[in-house]
C-alpha cells in the first residue's frame, strides 16, 4: 500500500475548513453482485450458500485485509442480511459483531441476501479520518456510471470455507465494461462471470466498471492493462499509456530474473474531490493489479509523477510480500489478524525499489535521488526513531505503534538502502539487495512461508554477519540508523541547506481555504502567516480573486499550487483580492519561505566505484 498525504494534502483539507486455516471442501459459495439495479445507491448481493452440516454457520465480512494494516471493519457497510432456505423462507440470523452473523438450521440454509453500501462517500476532510477507509481499499457505486469493486467490500465467507472455490456473476450495464485480472468466463455483454481457486484469490483481484477507457500493451511477457475513470473526461487511459509503458518497462528491467504475473492491470479513479467523493489517496497492491485514487483536478505532469511513484511501489510488492512472505501473510486472517515483525521488507525494501530503479534505470537525475533519500531522513527523523521495527510491525493494528505506520515509507526504505550498500560494499561492488530478494524468493515463494522469527538467520545466511549484525541492532532494536556511516560508504555527504518551501501550507497546515457555497479562496484568519502573505499585505480574510491577472477558484486551485512552485525570489506578483466587500489590487514581489532541509552530496570520489554499482548495478 502506498498512501500519498504531502503531494495533496491541501486540497484534500480545503473543504475541512468548513487467518484461520479453512476446511478443504469440493462445494463452490456462487455469488451475485447486481450492479444493474442500483437502489437508494445500494447494490443487492446474493450469496448461495456451500453445503452445512453444522447447527450454526457464521458469514463474515473482513475486518482488514492484506495491505492496509488497519482495522476497518468492512461490514459497517452490509444492512438487511437475510438467510433463505431451499423453499424461501426465512432463516433466523444473529450479528454477532460489526462483520459476523450468525446463521441457525444452517443445514437447511439456501442463500443470504444483503445490501451494500459504498465507502468513498463517507469519506471526511483528507480521507484519512480514523473512521475512513482508505479510499483504493474501498468501493464506489455511481449507477450506470462507475463501480469500484474491491471485493472484499461485497462479498465474504462462511467459516470453513475460505478455500472453496468462488463463482461470481456481476450483473451490469451494457454500457460499462469491467475491467480486471481476472478472466471473464461468460459471453455475454451485461454478465460477467469470474472463477477463483478460494476466498483469498477472489479478495485480491479488484474489478472496476466504467465506460470503456483502457488501454493494454506487453512488457517482456506480461500484457499491462491501464484503466481510468475520469469522471469530466479530463483523463484517458491512452494519455497516460506512454509513460505508463516506460515504467513498467524499466521496472520488469530492474527486476531481471525476479518472475512475475502474466497480466497486470492498473485500474485508476480519479476522483472530483466533491463531499461525496474519495479522498483518500494513493494505491493498493495485489498480485496482479494494483488501485489508485487520485484526484481529477491534478495536471498531467503531476498525474504522471503520482502515478510513476505509487504504481511503481505496488507493482515491486510483487517481490515482497506477494513472494516473500511470512505465515501471517500466507495464512491470513481477515478477522482476528496477526500481523508479521517484517513491514520493514514488505513496505520499506518494496518503497526502496520504487525509488531506486528509477536512477538504476536513468529516468531520474542522481542529485533527484539524492533529494528523495535525505527527504525519508527527515521524515524519519521526525517520528519515533528509537521504537523497534520489529516491533511496531507485529503490532501496527494498535497504538502507540499505529501512528508509526508511516515511517515504513520512511525509515523502512532507508534499512534497505543501508542493507544494499553493506551488500554491495562486503561483495566488492558485484551483489546488492536485489540479489537478497531474488535468493529469498528461490528459498521461498508464493506457496512457501516463512516463519517471522527465522527471516533475520535466514538473511545472514545468505549475505554476511553484518548484514544480520544491522537487522538486531537497528531493526529489532532501539538503536538510531547513523545514517552518516552508511552513506560516507557511497561517497555522500549528509548535511543542512535553507530551501524554499511551499508558499501555500507549512508541513500538513494549509494557509487558505475554500468556501464551499461559492468556491472562493480566502487566506485562513487566526493563523500566522509566512513572508510571501506578509510582504504583499495579505491578512487573514482576505479573498483571492486573481493572481497575475489569472482567475483562480477551487476548480483551478491546483493550477494556482502548482504555479507557485515556479515563483523565483523577487519575482513580480499581482494580486487581486476581495477584503471587507471591497476587491483591491496588491503590487509587490514574491517572498518565498525558507526553511532547513536535510541535503546529500557527493563529496568523495574515492568510492566512486562502490557508489555506481549501488546506482546502476
Amino acid at each position: 500500500m502506498k498512501r500519498i498525504v504531502f503531494a495533496f494534502v491541501l486540497t484534500s483539507m480545503l473543504w475541512s475548513c468548513k487467518t484461520i486455516n479453512s476446511t478443504s471442501t469440493k462445494e463452490v459459495v456462487q455469488a451475485t453482485i447486481n450492479l444493474s439495479e442500483v437502489k437508494n445507491d445500494q447494490v443487492l448481493v446474493t450469496v448461495n450458500a456451500p453445503r452445512v452440516t453444522t447447527n450454526e454457520i457464521v458469514y463474515r465480512i473482513p475486518k482488514t485485509v492484506p495491505g492496509t494494516y488497519s482495522e476497518d471493519n468492512y461490514g459497517r457497510y452490509i444492512e438487511d442480511l437475510k438467510a433463505y432456505d431451499k423453499k424461501g423462507n426465512l432463516l433466523e440470523v444473529k450479528k454477532l459483531d460489526e462483520n459476523s452473523w450468525t446463521i441457525t438450521k444452517a443445514p437447511a440454509l439456501s442463500k443470504i441476501t444483503y445490501l451494500v453500501n459504498d465507502t468513498f462517500d463517507t469519506e471526511k476532510g483528507t480521507g484519512f479520518g480514523k473512521d475512513d477507509i482508505f479510499s483504493p481499499a474501498g468501493s464506489n457505486i455511481i449507477a450506470g456510471e462507475n463501480f469500484v469493486i474491491n471485493t472484499h467490500c461485497f462479498i465474504g465467507y462462511f467459516d470453513n470455507f475460505m478455500s472453496t472455490p468462488y463463482h461470481v456473476t456481476v450483473s451490469h450495464p451494457e454500457n460499462l465494461l469491467g475491467s480486471t485480472s481476472m478472466t471473464d468466463q461468460d459471453s455475454s455483454t451485461t454478465t460477467d462471470l469470474f472463477v477463483t481457486s478460494r476466498y483469498a484469490e477472489l479478495v485480491e483481484n479488484p474489478i472496476m466498471y466504467s465506460k470503456p477507457n483502457n488501454t493494454t500493451f506487453n512488457v517482456d511477457g506480461m500484457d499491462i492493462q491501464i484503466s481510468v475513470y475520469s469522471p469530466t473526461g479530463k483523463y484517458t487511459a491512452e494519455s497516460i499509456t506512454p509513460e505508463m509503458k516506460t515504467m513498467m518497462t524499466a521496472q520488469k528491467n530492474f527486476l531481471g530474473k525476479i518472475d512475475a504475473t502474466k497480466k497486470y492491470t492498473v485500474l485508476l479513479y480519479l476522483s472530483s474531490m466533491k463531499e461525496d467523493d474519495a479522498r483518500g489517496f494513493g494505491a493498493l497492491e495485489h498480485p496482479t493489479a494494483t488501485t489508485v485514487v487520485l484526484p481529477e483536478i491534478m495536471e498531467k505532469d503531476e498525474l504522471v509523477k503520482s502515478m510513476m511513484d505509487v504504481v511503481s511501489h505496488e507493482f515491486f510488492h510483487i517481490v515482497t510480500p506477494l513472494t516473500i512472505h511470512s505465515k501471517e501473510i500466507q495464512y491470513f486472517d481477515y478477522n482476528a489478524p496477526k500481523m508479521s515483525e517484517h513491514l520493514w521488507m514488505y513496505e520499506g525494501v518494496t518503497e526502496y525499489f520504487a525509488n531506486l530503479f528509477q536512477i538504476n534505470q536513468d529516468l531520474i537525475p542522481e542529485q533527484d535521488f539524492y533529494d528523495r533519500i535525505a527527504e525519508k531522513i527527515e521524515e524519519a527523523n521526525a517520528l519515533n526513531d528509537t521504537m523497534p521495527f520489529t516491533e511496531m510491525s507485529a503490532n501496527v493494528l494498535k497504538q502507540p505503534y499505529k501512528d508509526q505506520y508511516l515511517n515504513v515509507y520512511q525509515k523502512g526504505a532507508l534499512i534497505g538502502m543501508c542493507i544494499d550498500i553493506i551488500i554491495r560494499e562486503k561483495s566488492n561492488s558485484e551483489r546488492g539487495i536485489l540479489d537478497l530478494m531474488q535468493k529469498l524468493s528461490n528459498e521461498y515463494g508464493v506457496s512457501k512461508p516463512f516463519n517471522d522469527n527465522e527471516l533475520f538467520n535466514k538473511i545472514t545466511e545468505l549475505t554476511y554477519p553484518e548484514v544480520g549484525d544491522f537487522l538486531k541492532t537497528y531493526v529489532a532494536g532501539p538503536t538510531p540508523i547513523p545514517y552518516d556511516l552508511f552513506l560516507a560508504k557511497v561517497g555522500l555527504t549528509k548535511s543542512t541547506k535553507q530551501v524554499p518551501t511551499a508558499v501555500f501550507i507549512k508541513g500538513k497546515t494549509p494557509y487558505i481555504t475554500v468556501n464551499p457555497n461559492n468556491n472562493e479562496i480566502s487566506v485562513l484568519p487566526n493563523i500566522e502567516l509566512n513572508e510571501f502573505f506578509n510582504n504583499l499585505g495579505l491578512k487573514g480574510g482576505d479573498i483571492i480573486l486573481e493572481i497575475n491577472n489569472i482567475a483562480y477558484s477551487y476548480e483551478n486551485i491546483y493550477d494556482m499550487i502548482n504555479e507557485s512552485s515556479k515563483w523565483k525570489e523577487n519575482d513580480a506578483i499581482t494580486v487581486k483580492i476581495k477584503r471587507s466587500g471591497k476587491e483591491e489590487l496588491l503590487n509587490g514581489t514574491v517572498k518565498l519561505p525558507y526553511q532547513d532541509k536535510t541535503h546529500i552530496e557527493v563529496t568523495d570520489d574515492s568510492k566512486k566505484q562502490l557508489k555506481e554499482a549501488w546506482l546502476k548495478g
